[in-house]
């Protein structure tokens, strides 16, 4: 089986939320700045006024990789897209592009969360909005 992140104390709650099917963000009570990776204080202001909210799940792409040679257990999925994704919301993360093309990745390119399942958790990919 491909092998899925472990989740540390800081991270347990917005893994959680991705198992349930939604994409969060940590956003800071008390200078509103929205983040990833998810951790107990705020990288602008320091502040542990921490909570997760609710994202879009739209982004763009930023940048990208065709993956040809997967690493172990994702070897057989190459060739592959693994892209910068930055959400509507502002904080960028890695994840699979889901493309029937791999000509159509490209940077800019909209593009709209969906989750894999994989075992009993989930992983954040993302597909084309055009395609959704």
């Amino acid at each position: 089986m491909k092998p899925v992140a472990q989740p540390t104390p800081d991270t347990q709650a917005w893994f959680d939320r991705i198992d349930q099917g939604s994409l969060t963000v940590p956003r800071c009570q008390d200078c509103d700045h929205r983040f990833l990776y998810p951790r107990m204080c705020c990288p602008a202001c320091g502040s542990r006024a921490v909570e997760l909210v609710q994202a879009s799940g739209r982004g763009v792409v930023d940048s990208f990789v065709v993956n040809h040679r997967g690493p172990q257990g994702f070897a057989e999925d190459a060739p592959y897209v693994l892209a910068l994704i930055r959400l509507e919301e502002g904080p960028r993360l890695m994840a699979h592009v889901q493309v029937e093309d791999l000509t159509s990745a490209r940077v800019d390119l909209p593009v709209v969360v969906t989750f894999t399942e994989r075992g009993d958790r989930r992983v954040v990919q993302f597909i084309p909005a055009e395609v959704a």
